[in-house]
């Protein structure tokens, strides 16, 4: 379980959090919703120690990680991967090396047996039989499912995804989210998912919070979301031009 506790952030003369309080527990997909800027992708940086709070606390699993020193991140980032925006692959490296390099480095296996593991995290995402190719060779729905695979190279029990299916075609979008699912039903894998994409917010999510100004507007359930009638979250899911959220 993951708990965020009265997280404020500021950089400069802008807050970006306000008291931010958020609890994900083990099992399930949680959508971080908002507009660009929100905040969104801030938060979650917490939690892996890419940004430390102003004021707050971070607690895994009953353990409290707030103010851990970068080295003491490395065993955290090994529990809770994160899948960034962009793949950030390597080109020069085929998609079994780009696979296999974290298993080769936190591992003590040989090249061939780490080649092999990465073999079974591209089956995973169904890119198996593209692994001597490169990632030139690959749209960037084919891209974010390989980076999705390096993610789960050390098993980690927790996966942040920092907006999964922006910027790809409608087909590999659905190919992230039924994934992500999968992830969750048949691994067990804790999902944290950055989006503004209504159609996977709705499709795959079992929980969501919306973030407005640094504050949550809403944590609940998809119906929960369809049935409010808070006029700025119905603007947002409604992709509504005109509206509170103007101001």
């Amino acid at each position: 379980m993951i708990e965020f506790i009265d997280i404020h952030k500021s950089f400069g003369s802008k807050q970006v959090l306000k008291g931010v309080s958020l609890t994900v527990h083990k099992g399930e997909i949680f959508f971080i919703i908002g507009a660009s800027g929100a905040g969104k992708s801030v938060l979650v940086k917490h939690l892996i120690g890419l940004l430390q709070p102003d004021s707050g606390r971070i607690i895994l699993d009953g353990v409290e990680i707030t103010a851990l020193k970068e080295k003491d991140f490395y065993p955290i980032r090994k529990r809770c991967a994160m899948v960034f925006q962009n793949a950030t692959l390597f080109d020069s490296m085929t998609l079994l090396d780009n696979v296999a390099l974290p298993i080769r480095k936190h591992r003590n296996v040989s090249v061939r047996k780490a080649r092999e593991l990465a073999i079974d995290k591209l089956a995973l995402v169904g890119m198996q039989g593209e692994a001597e190719r490169y990632p030139a060779d690959f749209g960037d729905g084919m891209r974010k499912k390989v980076a999705i695979a390096r993610a789960l190279t050390l098993d980690p029990d927790f996966v942040i995804f920092d907006e999964p299916t922006t910027g790809i075609d409608p087909i590999s979008a659905n190919m992230i989210d039924k994934l992500i699912r999968r992830l969750s039903d048949e691994y067990g894998v804790t999902s944290i998912v950055i989006s503004h994409d209504l159609r996977s917010i709705f499709g795959v999510a079992d929980r969501i919070a919306m973030i407005y100004q640094g504050e949550f507007m809403l944590d609940g359930t998809p119906a929960d979301f369809k049935s409010t009638d808070n006029p700025i979250i119905q603007q947002f899911i409604q992709g509504q031009p005109e509206g509170p959220m103007e101001d």
